[in-house]
């Protein structure tokens, strides 16, 4: 069984930063395929950012503003969060072990295990 907890998030001024942090344990099919995921109030969830072994994806709302990165030593998942907007605001989710070919992907579907969720408040 994978546990993935999530840590980090807060509230911050807009042009604020913040740094999250998921803590994984447990066997996956692929250590290497994680990602972050957010769901506003009222809106769908969506791919923020996603890792694997070679590559990293975002989110156009995103891009240059967040960075995904893994300690494989220390199995935990960061994303840094620069530059934060008011419609950064939401619950921040990490999960993990999606199918090995679809590694990298940035929909919600296809991921198997799922933290409990961060709150991620932005005030303009």
């Amino acid at each position: 069984q994978v546990q993935l907890v999530e840590s980090g998030g807060g509230s911050v001024q807009a042009g604020g930063s913040l740094r999250l942090s998921c803590a994984a344990s447990g066997r996956t099919s692929s250590k290497y395929c994680m990602g972050w995921f957010r769901q506003a109030p009222g809106k769908e969830r969506e791919g923020v950012a996603t890792i694997s072994d070679d590559s990293t994806k975002y989110a156009d709302s995103v891009k240059g503003r967040f960075t995904i990165s893994k300690d494989n030593d220390k199995n935990t998942l960061y994303l840094q969060m620069n530059s934060l907007k008011p419609e950064d605001t939401a619950i921040y989710y990490c999960a993990a072990d999606p199918p090995v070919p679809l590694c990298g992907s940035r929909n919600d579907y296809w991921y198997k295990y799922w933290g409990q969720g961060t709150q991620v408040t932005v005030s303009s």
